[in-house]
């Protein structure tokens, strides 16, 4: 049996299906805290949801521990559960046979660490954990090469895209802009409300153009809505009506239609995030910004992928000939028979 230990999340459901019905449900166990009325989720014999209430968590931990040692390898989707790392490091015995999914903010919650003693108690048991984890599973090598040097890590690096967010199918790829009766340029800033998409510091290289004929648009229905509201005031006081914050909830197959509509795209992160959105908009064609000292614009360029530096930001799009060529890539590597084989090797190895 191979069990997953998660928090729940929106790459979670999908992966289950996709699990369940390209590799079997008989072979996988799911172990998930979180919340399963905003990440729904089917409970039953193979997925397990730790209920909220003190008793109701220390069974779902006790199970935890029996599901490890009798799991013939365990996936571990991101390292956040201090309680799931403290497990691990009084089990140090179940580390060889583990595969870390780096996620990106559970590596750089070292960069995020401070002198107060939770923080550094939580940072000594980290390390401890990570230096023996068996196996690193991103398709980002810079992430591996962080982990090795931050914590230690010794563990084997597979290559995997992992979810689905990760895929960009054939059938939702098309060069160029949506055809829509408009002149404005659309602009996408940014991922979720996360402090870490700099916002603020992103409108202020859009200001030079708010006069222009733009709509900016900026997802802010999950993460940090303090700081949502901070970026939505701040927005509509540089740019007015040209300022469109998003802040509900949208269906995935509405979200690729608004995807297919922008004309480029604007991520401010210092760290590796928003890859989901960033591969399906080089998939169809769009113009790309993001800081070019991260590891994923290493990644992405070492394809061959033509990207643009956010620090010299301009409303100027890439040509016709880099789109397609952008949109080739990632078809190519992007794929759903990439994941599968990817998995497959990671499941059977």
């Amino acid at each position: 049996m191979i069990l997953h230990v998660a928090v729940l999340d929106k790459f979670i459901p999908p992966f289950i299906k996709l699990i369940n019905e390209g590799f079997g449900e008989e072979a996988h166990q799911f172990w998930f805290t979180g919340s399963i009325e905003k990440y729904p989720v089917e409970v039953s014999e193979s997925v397990y949801v730790c209920s909220k209430g003190f008793w109701a968590k220390l069974r779902a931990y006790a199970k935890l521990i029996l599901q490890c040692h009798s799991a013939r390898k365990i996936i571990l989707h991101g390292l956040f559960d201090i309680r799931v790392v403290l497990i691990l490091a009084l089990c140090p015995w179940v580390l060889p046979k583990c595969y870390w999914v780096i996620w990106g903010g559970d590596l750089y919650q070292y960069a995020r660490a401070n002198n107060a003693w939770r923080s550094r108690t939580k940072e000594v048991i980290r390390r401890f954990v990570i230096q023996r984890i068996g196996h690193l599973i991103t398709y980002i090598n810079g992430d591996v090469d962080l982990a090795r040097k931050w914590y230690g890590a010794k563990g084997v690096h597979h290559e995997c895209l992992m979810y689905l967010s990760n895929v960009v199918e054939r059938t939702i790829i098309s060069t160029g802009s949506k055809k829509t009766d408009r002149n404005s340029l659309r602009i996408l800033l940014g991922n979720s409300a996360d402090p870490s998409n700099n916002h603020i510091q992103a409108l202020e290289f859009l200001v030079p153009y708010k006069d222009q004929d733009i709509k900016i648009f900026v997802p802010l229905s999950y993460g940090d809505q303090g700081h949502a509201k901070k970026v939505i005031s701040q927005g509509r006081e540089w740019f007015g009506e040209k300022f469109v914050p998003l802040t509900d909830f949208i269906a995935f197959d509405q979200y690729l239609e608004f995807l297919k509509s922008l004309d480029l795209a604007i991520f401010n992160h210092q760290r590796q995030q928003a890859m989901g959105n960033t591969i399906t908009l080089l998939g169809m064609g769009k113009t790309v910004f993001m800081q070019s000292d991260v590891n994923h614009w290493r990644f992405l360029s070492g394809l061959g992928i033509t990207l643009n530096d956010v620090a010299g930001l301009t409303l100027r799009q890439i040509d016709s000939e880099a789109a397609q060529e952008n949109s080739r890539i990632v078809q190519s590597y992007f794929s759903r028979e990439t994941l599968m084989n990817q998995l497959t090797d990671i499941f059977e190895g």
